[in-house]
C-alpha cells in the first residue's frame, strides 16, 4: 500500500522552454483548430498542456510517486486538475517545476477492498520565479487486483 510518510517532501523539478512548434503539436494531437493555439506567432498553451512536460525530465530524477511504493499493477489514474494564477504560460517562456505528494487516504471500495489515495502536486514556476499554474494529480492504488471481468 502507498507509504504515506513521503507527504510534503519536496521534489526537485526540471526545467523547459515552451517552444511554439510544440504548442501547435499538442494543438493538432487534441483535434484543435483554434487559432490561438496553431497559429498565433507568439501563442499561450493549453490548458491541459502541462501534462506534456513530463517530456523534459531527466530520466535520474527522483520520482514522487516512486516514493509512495504503490503496486504499479494496482493503480489507477483517478485525475487531473490544473489551476492557473493569471494568464497560461506562453511561447518563450522557461518553466521549472517542483512536486510533492499533498495527501495520502483511504476509502473502502466496493468491490476491490480497501483503496488508497495519493495526491501529487506540481509547481510550475516561469523564469522570474512567479507560480504561474499547479497540476494535482490524484492516484488510486486498489486494495486487490483487479480481475478478468470485473
Amino acid at each position: 500500500m502507498a507509504d504515506d510518510s513521503v507527504i510534503g517532501k519536496r521534489y526537485p523539478g526540471y526545467t523547459f522552454p515552451i517552444e511554439r512548434g510544440k504548442i501547435r503539436e499538442f494543438a493538432r494531437a487534441t483535434m484543435t483548430s483554434n487559432p490561438d493555439y496553431v497559429d498565433d506567432p507568439d501563442p499561450v498553451i493549453e490548458p491541459t498542456w502541462l501534462i506534456a512536460s513530463g517530456f523534459w525530465a531527466p530520466a535520474d530524477l527522483p520520482n514522487p510517486v516512486a516514493s509512495l511504493n504503490i503496486n504499479l499493477a494496482r493503480l489507477l489514474h483517478g485525475g487531473q486538475e490544473f489551476v492557473f494564477h493569471g494568464p497560461p504560460p506562453k511561447a518563450g517562456d522557461l518553466i521549472s517545476t517542483e512536486s510533492w505528494i499533498d495527501k495520502v487516504y483511504e476509502k473502502e471500495g466496493k468491490r476491490g477492498g480497501t483503496m488508497r489515495f495519493a495526491e501529487m502536486v506540481t509547481e510550475y514556476k516561469d523564469q522570474t520565479g512567479k507560480v504561474v499554474a499547479e497540476s494535482r494529480t490524484t492516484m488510486i492504488e486498489t486494495g486487490k487486483p483487479t480481475t478478468e471481468g470485473s
